[in-house]
């Protein structure tokens, strides 16, 4: 992204988005244009990450750890904090993504990282009874051995830290292909992780990194010596995948895109339900996969909601991601910026109206307006087509009964949530006829998740599991053992074969 330096008020619909001084760059003569970015000044805290004018990614060798696996990881994650805030500075730059937004994502691969190392002196399978006297029957987990991971743009650090740390402490070794568009945060990482493991005398091949496009993906989708693949990214490219390593039998976890819902009934506390709306809409610039993009309201509370929500987004300060008081960044591309616009259009040819936003705002990047459209039906075409940008379909509805439904009609399962006081409607909304996500949540957003619990989503969101509780269990295969410790050789079931 660049920005440039004046301060532009935004006015739409008669309020004022707030905006920051921007800047560009000091300007210079085209040919210095091609110059490396870590000899300019103002970047030179790059070289701080590692950076070099040419920059390994793939190593030679083995994993040659043992028990001390968890103890490495520790030490990434250690190495991670030392950096946390240049890092987090890079994703801010490269990515789009508001500074706090990058340092805290890098946080994650911390946390996960703290996680990690503590579960790594926990794995194991359970002892069995035997039906057969003088016999164990146990089950045993080992490594599945190289684990591919693609990663997004719009997490370049965390999602690569979800998988890369469990894998490593369940004895695998990791190949990492990240985003075209955010290759320097790849390879920064890269850089931080391979130190540690060299420093404690074991291979960079451990984690390795490989740069590239579809190209690269498609290669380590089709190549039997990736035993996992583990994919980020769109339903439509995760298809693909998919039917790639289901041709050669392999394993694959996927993450793919999300059309998520909250739903606020007549009792819902409202204190609660337009920050969270807010944050879920427009955080990431409406680029994360549990970003809202549909907002359901009762009747009694819907206009109520929202002209706060309309007011809430004329105060959002929108500007350079670096600058600490900025809430709202850019878009990640011109193509995104092209999407969202699209998106508006067939929005109002679908019946739509956009009661905020809906434009390209007055800026020299991809900034866009966040926008509001209510007025359509719940199940139009264009709100069951996830757009990852700001956009928010809102809804009136009734009945507990159809907005469980209308949450649930959406091929995507990812991420839900519901605002009320009614115990009962809680218990429901968790249960077997409630919210069908792998991600549902109680007077929260959609988006925020934690490494503790298992991350991912149903449907087209793919059925894979990151991070926490028993995610584990994807980066490992399972081996049932039956030991027979005795003389004699009964059968089971009782069989008699004499």
């Amino acid at each position: 992204w660049q920005s440039q330096g004046k301060n532009i008020p935004q006015k739409r619909h008669d309020q004022t988005v707030k905006t920051s001084k921007l800047f560009l760059p000091p300007s210079r003569p085209t040919a210095l244009l091609s110059t490396l970015l870590i000899h300019h000044p103002q970047y030179a805290w790059l070289q701080e990450l590692g950076f070099r004018e040419e920059n390994a990614g793939v190593y030679n060798g083995n994993w040659r750890g043992g028990g001390e696996r968890g103890e490495i990881v520790r030490k990434i994650g250690d190495a991670l904090r030392e950096k946390i805030q240049i890092l987090g500075k890079l994703v801010s730059l490269e990515m789009g993504k508001i500074l706090v937004e990058g340092i805290g994502e890098v946080q994650e691969y911390v946390d996960i990282c703290d996680y990690a190392a503590g579960l790594s002196r926990m794995i194991g399978g359970p002892i069995l009874p035997s039906e057969r006297p003088g016999h164990a029957l146990i089950e045993q987990w080992n490594p599945l051995g190289l684990v591919g991971i693609i990663t997004a743009f719009n997490f370049p650090v965390a999602v690569f830290g979800w998988n890369n740390a469990i894998a490593l402490i369940t004895g695998n070794v990791c190949i990492w292909k990240g985003a075209p568009t955010t290759s320097l945060v790849s390879i920064a990482v890269t850089k931080i992780v391979a130190k540690v493991l060299e420093d404690n005398d074991l291979p960079g091949a451990i984690c390795s990194l490989t740069c590239g496009g579809a190209d690269i993906g498609t290669a380590m989708a089709k190549d039997a010596r990736v035993n996992l693949l583990s994919f980020t990214g769109s339903t439509q490219v995760g298809k693909q995948v998919a039917l790639m390593v289901q041709e050669r039998f392999g394993k694959s976890l996927l993450e793919l895109g999300g059309n998520n819902a909250i739903i606020a009934f007549e009792d819902a506390d409202l204190s609660l339900v337009l920050p969270s709306a807010l944050f879920a809409a427009v955080g990431t610039a409406g680029q994360r996969c549990t970003s809202v993009r549909r907002l359901f309201l009762h009747e009694r509370i819907h206009e109520e909601v929202v002209q706060r929500l309309k007011s809430a987004c004329s105060q959002i300060h929108v500007g350079n991601p670096w600058d600490p008081n900025i809430l709202y960044g850019p878009l990640h591309t011109k193509n995104a910026v092209k999407m969202f616009v699209g998106a508006v259009e067939e929005a109002k040819k679908e019946g739509g109206t956009v009661v905020y936003g809906g434009k390209v705002m007055d800026h020299p990047d991809n900034y866009v307006e966040p926008t509001i459209v209510t007025g359509l039906p719940h199940d139009a075409p264009i709100v069951h087509t996830e757009t990852f940008a700001p956009i928010l379909y809102v809804f009136k509805f009734k009945t507990e009964e159809e907005v469980f439904a209308w949450n649930n009609e959406v091929k995507q399962g990812l991420s839900s949530s519901i605002f009320t006081k009614d115990l009962g409607r809680i218990f429901r909304w968790l249960g077997p006829k409630g919210s069908d996500c792998g991600i549902v949540n109680v007077n929260i957003p959609t988006s925020g998740a934690e490494i503790g619990g298992a991350f991912g989503g149903e449907k087209h969101t793919g059925g894979g599991r990151e991070s926490g509780s028993d995610a584990w269990k994807q980066y490992m295969r399972r081996s049932t053992c039956t030991i027979n410790y005795s003389t004699n050789l009964p059968l089971a079931q009782g069989i008699k074969f004499e």
